[in-house]
C-alpha cells in the first residue's frame, strides 16, 4: 500500500509534513515546529502520530516536541550530533542509518552545512526527501558551523539523487527565493515561469513544498554554481563551482 503525506504551515513560514504508511497506519512528523498545528494536521487527516524525525536541532524545529510526545508517546528520532539538544530522543542516528516508519524505510543522508548535526531522510521507494533547513524552492539553507564548501558538498549529494525525487523543505521561502534567482539568472525562461506560478500560488495562500529535483536543477542557482550561465552572471566564469556557490550564498545574504 502507498505512502500519502500531508503538508501544512507551521508558525510563521514553517512548513509541517505529515508521513503517513496506508499499510499499518503508522505516521511520522518531520520536525515540530508548533505542536498545535502538527495537532490540527493530523485531527484533519484522522490519523494517529507514531514517530516524530529531527532534521537539525534548530529550535523552530523542535520546540514542539515535547508536548507532541506527551500527548502521542510519539517515538522521537534525531540526529547524533544534536543529541544534547533535542528532547526527548529514543532513538539517535547518522549517515547510512536506515529509520522505519511503519513498513516506510528511510535512508539517513548527512547534510550539513546549514548547522553541523543537519540530516535528511530519503525514502527511496516513495521518491520522497526530507531536506530540512539544507534545500529550499530554488535556494539552500544560511550556512553556519561549516564553511559555504560543507554545504556545497551537502547539495551535491542532494543533486545525486533521482531526478524524480520530491523535495520537502523546512521553510515556506520561495518567493524569496525566486527573486534572488532571477537577480543572477533572469534569462532563464524555466525560471520565469516558475516565478510566475509561484506568485499565483502564493496569493491563493497554497504552499510550493514539495519540489522537485528535475525542477531545481533547471532553476535553483545553488545548484548550478557549476553553470557557465551563472558563473558569467555572478562575474566568476570558469571558477570552481564550490567558489561560486560561495559567492551566490553571500550575495543572497546580502539580497
Amino acid at each position: 500500500m502507498p505512502a500519502a503525506f500531508h503538508t501544512f504551515l507551521c508558525r510563521t513560514d514553517n512548513i509541517g509534513v505529515l508521513i503517513h504508511d496506508e499499510a499499518t497506519g503508522s505516521t511520522a512528523s518531520v520536525d515540530v515546529p508548533e505542536a498545535e498545528a502538527v495537532e490540527r494536521a493530523l485531527r484533519e487527516k484522522n490519523w494517529r502520530l507514531t514517530h516524530i524525525i529531527v532534521t537539525h536541532r534548530h529550535l523552530d524545529h523542535i520546540e514542539g516536541i515535547p508536548a507532541l510526545k506527551a500527548k502521542t508517546g510519539a517515538r522521537v528520532i534525531a540526529p547524533k550530533k544534536a543529541a544534547a539538544q533535542v528532547p526527548q530522543a529514543d532513538e539517535l542516528v547518522g549517515d547510512g542509518d536506515k529509520v522505519k516508519v511503519g513498513e516506510l524505510t528511510a535512508s539517513v543522508l548527512d547534510t550539513p552545512g546549514h548547522c553541523a548535526d543537519h540530516i535528511s531522510y530519503w525514502f527511496a521507494k516513495e521518491n520522497a526527501l526530507f531536506a530540512g533547513d539544507t534545500i529550499f524552492t530554488l535556494g539552500c539553507g544560511r550556512v553556519s558551523e561549516a564553511t559555504p564548501s560543507v554545504l556545497w558538498s551537502s547539495l551535491q549529494r542532494i543533486s545525486a539523487l533521482p531526478d524524480n525525487t520530491r523535495i520537502w523543505s523546512g521553510h515556506e521561502y520561495t518567493l524569496s527565493n525566486a527573486k534572488f534567482a532571477l537577480s543572477v539568472d533572469g534569462n532563464n525562461e524555466t525560471l520565469k515561469n516558475r516565478y510566475a506560478k509561484f506568485e499565483k500560488q502564493r496569493a491563493a495562500n497554497e504552499l510550493t513544498v514539495p519540489t522537485t529535483l528535475a525542477e531545481e536543477k533547471a532553476t535553483n542557482p545553488f545548484l548550478r554554481a557549476g553553470d557557465p550561465k551563472v558563473q558569467k552572471a555572478v562575474g566568476m566564469a570558469g571558477a570552481d563551482a564550490s567558489a561560486v556557490f560561495a559567492e551566490l550564498r553571500e550575495r543572497k545574504n546580502r539580497f
